[in-house]
């Protein structure tokens, strides 16, 4: 896939226009149009920073894809983006007790 699906697709699914991502990242928008035009391209360090603007994660999956998978990609989906915050805040802070309770 190419980073300039990847963002345009990240994007429309935080329901953001370029301007709106333009000024979440502090950019110019033309930067933006650029990169889903294909014209330019972000490092992959700037890709993982666009599609946390638009509060989705940028994964790298090399396990095997199966069913529940997709069911999990399609339930992420599903939810808005502050709902996806709140659920990352949320495992965020169970891993948080969860090292906590080993090192103490």
């Amino acid at each position: 896939m190419r980073s300039a699906d990847v963002i345009y697709g990240s994007r429309r699914r935080a329901r953001l226009t370029q301007a709106e991502l333009a000024r979440r990242l502090g950019i110019p928008q033309s930067q933006v149009s650029r990169w889903e035009r294909g014209i330019a391209a972000p490092s992959f360090e700037t890709l993982q920073r666009i599609v946390r603007a638009c509060c989705l994660e940028l994964t790298i999956g090399l396990a095997n894809r199966d069913d529940s998978y997709a069911a999990f990609v399609a339930r992420a989906l599903d939810h808005t983006p502050a709902e996806r915050i709140a659920d990352a805040v949320a495992r965020e802070r169970e891993y948080e007790a969860i090292r906590s309770a080993a090192v103490g």
